[in-house]
C-alpha cells in the first residue's frame, strides 16, 4: 500500500467535504428537488473540476503518487477558500439542518468505504477501481450530491411519513381547535401575521413562522408549537405544483380559507395561471367540505373573473365587495383608512405601507370581525401592527437616508406597488435597488420590463443588480426619457450599495426590492 496515495485519498475526501458545501447549499435552496438542482448545476458547473480529475487520474495511472498528493493539497486549499468565501458572500447561507447533516454523513461514509476497499484490495484491479471512483466523486462533486440524495431518500421518506402521522394525531386530538388556511400567489405571509396579531386580542393563536409554508414546515409547526390551550391555528400554504395545497390540506383539515391572490407566480412549474388558480382553490375545495367560510381578495382580477362572488366572502378596496377599505392616505408614519364592518365604518391607522397592505389588513379585519372581535379590539390591533421583516419595512440607512426594505417581495404586482409607495415620498431623492423578478416563465421578460418602466416613472436613481438578469428592466427604462446617467447596473448587492452611498443623504430614500438568493444572480 502506497502511503502517499492513501494520504491523497484522505485529502480528496476533505476536498469533497468543502466542495459539496456549495452544492448542498443550492440543493437546499431548491427544496431538495434534484430536478431544480440539476437546472442550477447545468448553468453553474465548472469544468475546472473535470480538469482536476483528469490530472489526478493521470498522476495515479503513472504512479506519481507524491506529486498527486501535492496536487491534492493545492486543490484542497482552493476548495477551502472557495467554500468559506462563498458562504460569507451568500445572501442565504447553508442551514445545517438535520437533513443536511445526514447528507454530509452519507457522502463521507461513501468515500470512507471506497478508501477501505482500496486498503483491503490494495494492488488489485478492485483496489485501483475504488481509487478511481473515489477521485471521481471527490472532484466531480455534483455526482456525489446526487448519490447522497438517492441513498438517504428512503430514510428521509420514512422520517416524513412519521412526522406527518404525528402531526395529524395532534390535530385530531385538538377538538376545539379552529384551523385557518391562507394561500395566494402573494400576500399570504403578510396576511398571516396581520391576522395572527388581530385574533390574538381575543384568542390563543399559533401561526406558521416565517415562510414555513411547505408540508414539512407546517408539520414542524404543529409538532413544536401547538398546545392544548391553542384555539386558532393559522396555517400558511405555499405551492409550486398542482396538488401542493391539497397535500397540506390533507394534513391540517382547515375550517376557514383565505385566498389572497392568484397571479403569474412559479409558472416554470405551474405552466399557466389557470393551474395556479386551481391549485390555490384546492384550499377552498377542502373548506367547502366542512361548510366553512372562504375569504377572497376581490381586487385580484385572476380570482374575481373566475368565480361567483355570491358563494364567497370578498374583501378589498372596491365598494362592491362585502368588506372594503376607503378614504386611504399615506404619510411618513404609515397609512390611514376606513373599513366597512357590517353597518359601521371604523377608522384605522397602521404603520404598514402600500395598497396591498391595506387590502391584506381588510381581509384579516373581515375574518376577525366575523369571529367575534369588536371594532375597538380590531382598531387597537391594527394600530400596533409592525411591518413584516423585509416587507416594505422602514429603516435608517447610510448617511442618514431612509431605507424601504422590501427584500422578500417577489411578485409582479407587489413590486410595482412598492415602487409606487417609493414614489409617494414627495420632496425626497428616490432610489431603487433591485435584481428584478424570477420564476415567471414566458412572462418573466414582460414583468421585468414593466418593473423598469415603473422605476423610470417614480425614481431619480435606478440601480439594477445582475449584468444579464437586468436586461429586461434596462430595456424598460431605456424606452422612456429617464436620464441614463442615473441608471446603473451592479454585479452584486454589495456593489449596488457602494453606488448608492455616493448619492445617499438625509433627504434620500432607497427601495431594496426582491433580494434574490445567490443561485439566481448572474
Amino acid at each position: 500500500m502506497n502511503i502517499y496515495l492513501l494520504i491523497t485519498l484522505v485529502l480528496a475526501t476533505a476536498c469533497a467535504i468543502f466542495s459539496i458545501t456549495r452544492q448542498f447549499q443550492m440543493l437546499q435552496q431548491n427544496s431538495y428537488f434534484p430536478s431544480r438542482y440539476t437546472k442550477w448545476i447545468s448553468e453553474n458547473f465548472s469544468t475546472t473540476s473535470v480538469f482536476a480529475f483528469l490530472i489526478s487520474s493521470l498522476l495515479f495511472c503513472f504512479r506519481m503518487h507524491f506529486i498527486q498528493m501535492l496536487f491534492m493539497i493545492l486543490i484542497l486549499a482552493v476548495n477551502v477558500y472557495k467554500a468559506i468565501s462563498l458562504q460569507k458572500a451568500s445572501i442565504k447561507k447553508l442551514v445545517f439542518t438535520s437533513r443536511i447533516k445526514r447528507l454530509y454523513a452519507c457522502a463521507v461514509v461513501v468515500l470512507f468505504i471506497l478508501i477501505c476497499v482500496y486498503i483491503i484490495f490494495v494492488n488489485t484491479l478492485i483496489g485501483r477501481f475504488a481509487v478511481a471512483i473515489h477521485l471521481f466523486l471527490s472532484l466531480i462533486t455534483p455526482v456525489l450530491v446526487y448519490l447522497s440524495w438517492a441513498l438517504t431518500y428512503p430514510l428521509e421518506k420514512a422520517f416524513t411519513n412519521y412526522y406527518i402521522k404525528d402531526a395529524k394525531k395532534i390535530l385530531n386530538e385538538a377538538n376545539q381547535l379552529k384551523v385557518i388556511g391562507i394561500t395566494g400567489s402573494y400576500g399570504k405571509t403578510t396576511t398571516k401575521f396581520i391576522l395572527n396579531r388581530i385574533l390574538s386580542e381575543k384568542y390563543n393563536t399559533v401561526c406558521t413562522p416565517k415562510s414555513f409554508n411547505t408540508p414539512m414546515g407546517v408539520v414542524r409547526t404543529v409538532r413544536e408549537m401547538l398546545r392544548p390551550q391553542t384555539q386558532i391555528f393559522i396555517c400558511e400554504m405555499g405551492a409550486k405544483n398542482v396538488g401542493d395545497i391539497k397535500e397540506i390540506c390533507d394534513i391540517v383539515n382547515p375550517d376557514i380559507a383565505v385566498i389572497t391572490s392568484v397571479g403569474p407566480q412559479h409558472l416554470d412549474t405551474f405552466k399557466s395561471v389557470d393551474n395556479v388558480f386551481n391549485t390555490k382553490f384546492e384550499l377552498a375545495d377542502a373548506v367547502k367540505q366542512k361548510s366553512g367560510d372562504i375569504y377572497l381578495n376581490g381586487n385580484s382580477s385572476e380570482i374575481i373573473n373566475r368565480i361567483d362572488k355570491s358563494q364567497y366572502i370578498t374583501y378589498g378596496i372596491d365598494n362592491s365587495l362585502e368588506f372594503f377599505a376607503e378614504n386611504i392616505s399615506y404619510g411618513r408614519n404609515g397609512s390611514e383608512f376606513e373599513v366597512k364592518l357590517g353597518d359601521q365604518k371604523v377608522n384605522l391607522t397602521s404603520k404598514l405601507l402600500g395598497m396591498h397592505s391595506i387590502i391584506n389588513i381588510t381581509g384579516a379585519v373581515a375574518l376577525a370581525y366575523n369571529l367575534g372581535l369588536t371594532a375597538e379590539e380590531i382598531k387597537f390591533a391594527v394600530a400596533s401592527l409592525k411591518p413584516t421583516e423585509h416587507r416594505l419595512e422602514l429603516k435608517n440607512s447610510v448617511n442618514g437616508s431612509l431605507l424601504i426594505d422590501d427584500a422578500y417581495n417577489a411578485n409582479p404586482e407587489g413590486c410595482l406597488e412598492a415602487v409606487r409607495v417609493l414614489g409617494s415620498f414627495d420632496g425626497m431623492k428616490k432610489v431603487i435597488i433591485t435584481p428584478g423578478l424570477i420564476e415567471l416563465g414566458e412572462k418573466e421578460y414582460e414583468c421585468n420590463y414593466a418593473l423598469g418602466l415603473e422605476a423610470a416613472k417614480y425614481c431619480d436613481i435606478i440601480i439594477f443588480v445582475g449584468k444579464n438578469r437586468s436586461k429586461p428592466m434596462v430595456d424598460g427604462v431605456n424606452s422612456t426619457n429617464f436620464n441614463k446617467e442615473n441608471l446603473f447596473v451592479a454585479s452584486s448587492f454589495f456593489e449596488a450599495m457602494e453606488i448608492y452611498k455616493q448619492f445617499a443623504d438625509n433627504n434620500s430614500v432607497v427601495l431594496l426590492e426582491n433580494d434574490l438568493p445567490d443561485n439566481y444572480l448572474n
